[in-house]
This record gives C-alpha cells, structure tokens and sequence, in this order.
C-alpha cells in the first residue's frame, strides 16, 4: 500500500510538467475549476498563500505601507489613457460589456493590474508636497486571459498584492524601488528558502508604461527560471497621464514620481518546483502551514499512547503549527507518506515502546532523517530544528542553483548551453535589444535581467562580439 501511494505521483525525471501537476493536486492545494485557467485554491493551498501574506504583508507595514482596496473594474478610457500600458496588457484584458441584460455604454476592463484606476485617485488625492509619499498596497485578484495556463504560475485569476507609491522625486521613487525589491528578496531566500538573483530588466523585458523594471530571478528543479517578483520605477509617464500633480515647497506645480511592485501566487508554484521530490511538496517551516504532524503508533496501547499524543500536542501548539492525526481507519506507514506528500517539516512519532522511554521519534522531511528526543527536551529541540531545516533547504536550492548556472564567452557556446543544458547561463552583453532577439530566435531563452551584483567575463558580446560592460543571466522561463 505504501509503495503504490507513492507512485500515484509522476516521477519528477520522467514528466516534470505532469510531476508538477500531480503534485499540487494530491496534496490538494488547488483543483482545477470549471472555469478555463482558473483554479480553485483548497484550504492547504490557501494556507500557503495566507502565510505568505501574514509575512509579506508585516514587512509592508513595517516601511509604512497601509492596505486599501479599488474596484476590480476599470473604465476602458481610463485603460486607454496611458498607450504604452494598454497595449502591453491589450492581448489579455478581459472585457465586460452588459450589467444585466443592458448593453453598457462603456466597455469596463477586468483588473489586469490597477495602475490606471489609482493613478486616477491620486489625482484627486494628491495636491501639496505635504501629501507625499502616497504609500498604499492593494491585495487582490487579477484576471489576464492567457492563451496557456499552469496552476499557480499562469492561470487566468490569480491573486497577488500590488504597491503604488507616490513621491516628490525620482531620488525617492528609486530608493522606493529598490526598498520592496529587497523586501522581496529578504522573504524569498530567509522565508521561501528560495535562492534569487536580483537585478533590472532589460527594455525589452521591463513593465508597459515603466521608466525602470527590476525583478527577482528563481530557478527552479528543471532549470527554468521562475520571475518571482517585480518592482518598478514608473518615473512620471503615469503622473504626466493623469494630471498627477502637486504644490512643491518651492511654490512650483510638479508631477509626482511612481512606483509599483507586486507578488502573486506563482510563489507557490515556485516553493513546489524548487523544493519538492518524488513523494510530493517539501515546504520551509516558516511558510509550512502544518509544521509538526503527530502520528501515535497505538500497538497494544491506544488509549495511553493517544492520551499522550494529546498532551504533547497541547505542549506544542503554544509554538508551533500543529496538528494530531488520529485518524484510525489509516494505517501509520499510510499516514506517513500523506504527510510527507504534504511537504510537513517534521513527523512526530510516538508509540508504546516511547511512551516506557519518555521520548519521541522525529522524522526530517528534508533528509529524511530519524532523531530519537527525550520529551524532557522536546520544545528547545524542535526550535532548534526547524531553524536547521529552514538553512538547510535553502543551502539545498543555492546549491542547485550554482551548480547550474553556467558561463558563456560566445554566441556558439551561448546557444550550446541554452539549448542542451538546465539552468542559467551568464553572458557578457552590449546593451542591443537585437542580440537579445536573437537569442531569443535561436533557443527560446529569455534575458532574465542585468544582476546588480556584476562580474567582468570578458570585454567582448557574446552575442555579436562588440564591446560590452554588463554581464546578464539568460535562461529558459515559466
């Protein structure tokens, strides 16, 4: 039963696309819906996103953000307003045009992203240079009508948070910028365990409507690169648009600076495709909804070892997320692979034999190792450990990430990478979107962006062989 119960999952080896799948549905994250490309997210799923939310949603407020809401509809003058925005988003607005059986006399747009109907509220909001900054984060659902569809990482709705920022300069807008990138960065590498490479977009690549666009780069277990978060200096083309103006100190009306920023759900794609195995998730203990799941072993002694697994449950649930699985029509060694196909930190094993011992059995999701604890030092103990399964995870994944990262110094040996090897390749580059094109054209593989933190491979393009001083990542995406 035990064996058969694995296999349900499709080898990560043999189909990674369909791996991916089966995992997020046996471990009941998400279902697909009867709507095409979206999901409903089931309450292990939601518990991932309310995590990431709680810990995201702290790091907002503690640089002075405050939530408010907009409506999800936006009038298609106001999307028409800004040229560059609308015909970014333009293949993937979703349109309503009757409000009951009335035909409306303004098509609205459904939220592909909301820049355009809060920069029509700042306008009203904004006057003075004592109104500034404007620091407002919306968390939301969004709906873009995408031709192809993934579960979490490209679906039709999805929800995400979104920051909008206004500012009396573009010194400010950039340090604003910059900040959430950070933020970003912080919670994907010490909360997500997730490894990232920080650094701008190419014009190519960068946001519709957007002076500057910088991203956070993951690769995930196939080599493919996950964008995992964007921030974006919007310079004035929004403020310029909307009449965004104010009463500077020196008596002079200006145009504010912007800013916009956001994650979505695709983190958890990302936290599936960069920690889990072929028995299902693998999740870091300070996003893991369920961190600790106890499984009595009752042998000839039920009642006691289940009076005793209630009290260490009672003793546990003060620090940590906790649950009992005392489910007696399944079986422990059943049990065992639905909690590890779940991706829960630890397994606290306990039965007769511990109960004589005062001790319990730990199992590591991330190792798989066995750890026999006196209950005496149970709590220091399993402190202890998660913060050693949360470094270890995330060593595991930077690992991974260098150990696939590759460097090219020629188109020729560009192209070889890209195409017949995973990962990410650096490259020197001379700044011509041509040569991004083209290697593009020529293996499907994307500049991912310009690091900040830069390397000198040569003095040479690899793609055209002209001079170059910025060192890029390409890769393959999501």
């Amino acid at each position: 039963m035990e064996e058969k119960y694995v296999k349900e999952i499709t080898p990560k080896s043999e189909d990674f696309s369909q791996w991916y799948v089966d995992v997020i549905v046996k471990s009941e994250l998400a279902d697909y819906s009867p709507v095409r490309g979206c999901i409903v997210i089931r309450p292990y799923g939601y518990a991932i996103w309310e995590n990431i939310q709680k810990l995201l949603d702290r790091r907002f407020k503690e640089t002075g953000h405050k939530n408010a809401y907009f409506p999800i509809f936006i009038p298609e003058s106001l999307l028409q307003k800004e040229a560059e925005h609308v015909e970014g988003f333009a293949p993937e607005v979703a349109w309503v045009t009757h409000g009951g059986q009335d035909e409306l006399a303004e098509r609205l747009a459904v939220r592909p992203t909301s820049e355009t109907i809060i920069c029509s509220m700042y306008s009203k909001w904004i006057q003075s240079w004592r109104d500034l900054p404007v620091l407002i984060n919306q968390w939301a659902n969004v709906v873009r009508w995408e031709k192809s569809t993934k579960p979490f990482l490209r679906t039709t709705e999805f929800l995400w948070q979104e920051g909008h920022t206004a500012h009396r300069t573009e010194e400010e807008a950039e340090e604003e910028t910059l900040r959430m990138l950070q933020i970003y960065r912080d919670f994907a590498e010490n909360d997500l365990a997730i490894p990232v490479i920080s650094g701008r977009k190419s014009e190519n690549e960068k946001f519709a409507g957007a002076l500057r666009t910088y991203t956070i780069e993951a690769m995930m277990s196939d080599g493919k690169a996950l964008q995992a978060g964007t921030s974006h200096n919007l310079g004035q083309h929004f403020s310029k648009v909307f009449n965004i103006q104010f009463l500077d100190q020196d008596g002079k009306l200006k145009y504010v600076w912007q800013t916009s920023w956001g994650v979505s759900t695709r983190l958890i794609g990302a936290l599936i495709m960069t920690h889990g195995d072929d028995r299902g998730l693998k999740l870091p203990p300070r996003i893991a909804p369920i961190q600790v799941i106890i499984v009595p072993i009752f042998g000839k002694k039920k009642e006691e070892v289940l009076a005793k697994s209630r009290e260490l449950y009672q003793l546990l649930k003060e620090k940590f997320r906790v649950e009992l699985d005392d489910r007696d029509e399944y079986t422990p060694g059943w049990k065992f692979n639905e909690w590890e196909m779940r991706g829960v930190p630890v397994r606290l094993e306990i039965g007769p034999r511990d109960l004589e011992q005062n001790q319990v059995m730990l199992v590591r999701r991330d190792t798989g190792e066995k750890i026999l604890v006196k209950e005496a030092d149970l709590l220091n103990f399993l402190n202890d450990l998660m913060e050693d399964i949360q470094a270890n995870m995330f060593r595991q994944a930077k690992k991974f990430m260098d150990d696939n990262t590759h460097t090219a110094t020629n188109f020729e040996e560009l192209k070889e990478l890209l195409i017949n090897k995973r990962g990410f390749v650096k490259a020197m580059w001379c700044g011509e979107g041509e040569c991004e094109k083209k290697v593009k054209e020529e293996t499907t593989a994307t500049l991912r962006c310009i690091p900040f933190e830069q390397e000198v491979i040569s003095d040479k393009c690899a793609v055209c062989g002209k001079k170059a001083d910025k060192m890029v990542y390409f890769a393959k995406s999501y």
